[in-house]
């Protein structure tokens, strides 16, 4: 008795152990623990988790409060020193630039991380709720995506503060708050795409159960039984219908929250993404054009720090507006799977209940948006048009200054003569 005893703990212990792991999630929880516990170890995850319920938890929020805080001192302070006192001078007008967008759309984003905490946490609870319908499949294949995403990112760019820290000429606290700041970014930056990878497979879930009764409605073939038949039939079918159409609304509503929660903050990341490319973009023509250089660094280590700056945020904007264009995709498959079905049905009360199912989807416009920019390609093919823009006057004027110089230093070496 006491070996079973023993047997059954062991049983236990290892199902707890194998929620917990890494590629293998089970439920909502197990699938954002790596985000969640980077997120802790940043000091911006204000919350705890007892069973299937957000809590704030008051120490951790103090801890947030204090980071916060500290935060905000240094961004005002290196921007008082940048701007006022002159204390920290930079290589040209550019570089100034960037480094004022730099800590004033980072300590923005941070704020803002801060303040919505409470409604992250509902919005959290809320998908969690909602993504309780899915199955342990669908578990699975989002962690393999979530969890590398998460982990790789943090690492590379852990990696990436401690070159930072090694090879740059600036006091302890630049080396510590810059990278710190980027990491915290980029975890807020994660936690929103996650949320949207979530929806998206809940509004894939809703599609394929619509598809299963698609199944039902065209396979139905005509027998002896035929008026029992329906009469069994058809309040299953209305009953199944009117719960996919509450699932959709419900699903809908979260997706609003989330462009709720996470407007400002993407917004920011938008517009901290095409200055940091630009600028890094310029400072790389200026350099390989007229040899410039923007900091200390040795000329192979500049280029280097500057490629992996423009892939960095390349590769995040892209991921975002993957998500976003994907998952708005996805939700928009539903309105053609709901035609699909009213097409192929000649039942008056399922005609009439997809008619409303229809109207709801019309209604309910199912896209990821920050303050009414609709992150999707087009968007992404705007970026990369202004960035094309800038860099090919740039090179023009290179072009052209090089070419007067030319000319300038011809008509000296003629007049000599």
């Amino acid at each position: 008795m006491f070996s079973a005893s023993l047997k059954l703990r062991g049983r236990a212990k290892y199902k707890i152990w194998k929620n917990w792991q890494l590629f293998h999630a089970t439920d909502f929880k197990s699938l954002m623990n790596p985000c969640f516990i980077f997120c802790s170890v940043l000091g911006m995850f204000p919350y705890k988790i007892n069973g299937s319920t957000f809590t704030i938890s008051k120490w951790r929020y103090i801890l947030s409060t204090f980071i916060i805080c500290v935060l905000c001192t240094y961004e005002l302070v290196v921007l008082y020193e940048i701007d006022f006192l002159r204390i920290i001078k930079f290589k040209g007008v550019p570089k100034t630039l960037e480094r004022n967008c730099f800590y004033l759309l980072n300590g923005f984003i941070a704020v803002i991380t801060f303040i919505k905490s409470g409604p992250r946490m509902r919005l959290l609870q809320t998908i969690m709720n909602i993504s309780s319908k899915l199955p342990v499949s669908s578990y699975q294949k989002l962690s393999k995506f979530i969890h590398i995403k998460d982990i790789l990112g943090f690492l590379f760019l852990t990696g990436q503060a401690i070159v930072y820290y090694l090879n740059l000429d600036f006091d302890t606290w630049h080396k510590a708050f810059v990278p710190y700041v980027i990491l915290l970014v980029f975890q807020m930056d994660m936690l929103y795409v996650n949320c949207a990878c979530i929806l998206k497979a809940c509004f894939k879930r809703l599609d394929d159960n619509l598809k299963n009764l698609q199944e039902v409605i065209v396979n139905d073939e005509p027998h002896l039984l035929r008026r029992i038949y329906h009469k069994h039939r058809n309040p299953f079918l209305l009953k199944e219908l009117k719960t996919l159409k509450k699932q959709h609304l419900a699903i809908s509503d979260t997706l609003q929250m989330l462009n709720m929660v996470f407007s400002l903050q993407l917004l920011a990341t938008i517009i901290l993404t095409f200055a940091e490319i630009t600028f890094n973009l310029y400072f790389y023509i200026m350099h390989i054009r007229i040899g410039v250089l923007m900091s200390n660094l040795s000329h192979e280590m500049y280029d280097m720090f500057l490629m992996v700056y423009i892939s960095y945020y390349s590769l995040k904007i892209m991921l975002i507006i993957w998500v976003c264009e994907t998952g708005k995709d996805q939700a928009m498959q539903i309105g053609i799977t709901v035609h699909d079905l009213l097409n192929n049905t000649s039942n008056e009360q399922i005609q009439n209940q997809l008619q409303l199912f229809s109207l709801q989807i019309l209604n309910r416009e199912n896209a990821f948006s920050a303050k009414g920019l609709v992150i999707d390609g087009t968007l992404f093919i705007s970026i990369v048009g202004n960035i094309t823009t800038y860099v090919l006057i740039l090179i023009q004027f290179l072009i052209t200054s090089d070419s007067c110089n030319e000319k300038n230093n011809s008509n000296n070496v003629t007049q000599e003569i």
